[in-house]
């Protein structure tokens, strides 16, 4: 009773998800500032916030019945920026390997190339798959890890190698996800461009 209701998908852009969403995006330039400045302390409780703020705006979409197809841009798009965000910052004061932020930053400069492609043949998002949440999870763990490292020393000796742990494995389920949405990117390309049964262009019978 009232499922289709509740699956509804919006197009609506001033809702209260949303208005959490962007203010989530408005911290994202107050914590990259904190932590280069090396205020790790501040910085984490920035991220904890962000993290409050992105478990509210799904909880209120679905049970104010306030999905929209903003919202679903807006949510992805703000754990992006967070991430590069860290590793930017981590990066900047060496304390993460040049690589390792290179490579997760990579793959985020390949799906933005994905979404172009998608777009130019009219295809919307390629869909969330687990091995990308996985990725995110992993690295929502080991950077703040990695953050929490610097604001504490003493106990560096325990969160640092997590934090380094979580990051590299965030970073290759990264590039995993990242293979899957290369493959279906391809697939669906592929079943636009080749014409149905009911789309032949002969008047052969």
């Amino acid at each position: 009773m009232g499922t289709s209701k509740q699956n509804e998908v919006s197009d609506r852009i001033v809702t209260l998800p949303n208005l959490l969403s962007f203010a989530r995006l408005a911290l994202v330039p107050v914590f990259l500032i904190l932590l280069v400045e090396g205020n790790d302390v501040a910085a984490l409780i920035v991220l904890g916030v962000s993290g409050l703020t992105d478990f509210l705006d799904g909880f209120l979409a679905r049970r104010l019945n306030q999905v929209t197809r903003l919202g679903q841009i807006l949510d992805p798009a703000a754990d992006r920026l967070y991430i590069v965000a860290a590793l930017l910052g981590l990066g900047w004061r060496d304390l993460i390997p040049f690589w390792l932020a290179v490579v997760i930053i990579a793959r985020d400069v390949m799906l933005l190339v994905l979404g172009g492609v998608l777009a130019r043949h009219g295809i919307g998002a390629l869909p969330v798959i687990k091995t990308g949440k996985a990725a995110t999870a992993a690295l929502f763990i080991g950077l703040p890890l990695l953050m929490l490292s610097a604001a504490v020393p003493s106990i560096g000796v325990v969160t640092l190698p997590f934090g380094l742990g979580f990051s590299i494995l965030g970073a290759a389920l990264y590039w995993a996800a990242g293979i899957v949405y290369i493959v279906q990117t391809r697939r669906m390309i592929h079943h636009r461009s080749v014409p149905g049964p009911d789309s032949s262009d002969t008047l052969d019978t």
